[in-house]
């Protein structure tokens, strides 16, 4: 399960923050992944339970916000939506598109007291 070690990187984000910015407690934590970032959402809530124990982050709320994959196809020439990595374009059926959404994993917002 690769979410443990994404889990423990966010918490580490955090932690620098609380450190930079001096805040003791973070209420509520908004992480966006994208839905072809290869990272279940359930799986960092659970994750994030665990992993937050002892840290500022404990008891916070993890809202997660989902991005859909998209890619440009070089024969449509234009964006298209992608459900999944290295997909063929959904409308012309070729395998000329290069993702560019998608994949990203980052702390949108943080809450904190």
């Amino acid at each position: 399960m690769h979410e443990m070690s994404l889990t423990e990187s966010v918490i580490g984000i955090i932690e620098d923050e609380a450190r930079r910015q001096n805040f003791l407690r973070v209420r509520a934590v908004v992480l966006e992944i994208g839905a072809l970032a290869c990272a279940e959402p359930e799986a960092m809530r659970f994750c994030f339970d665990v992993v937050s124990r002892g840290t500022p982050a404990e008891g916070a709320r993890l809202d997660i916000v989902r991005v859909a994959g998209a890619g440009w196809c070089f024969d449509c020439e234009r964006e298209v939506a992608l459900a999944e990595r290295f997909a063929p374009c959904p409308d012309c059926g070729r395998s000329r598109v290069r993702m560019t959404g998608g994949d990203e994993m980052r702390v949108l917002e943080m809450e904190v007291e």
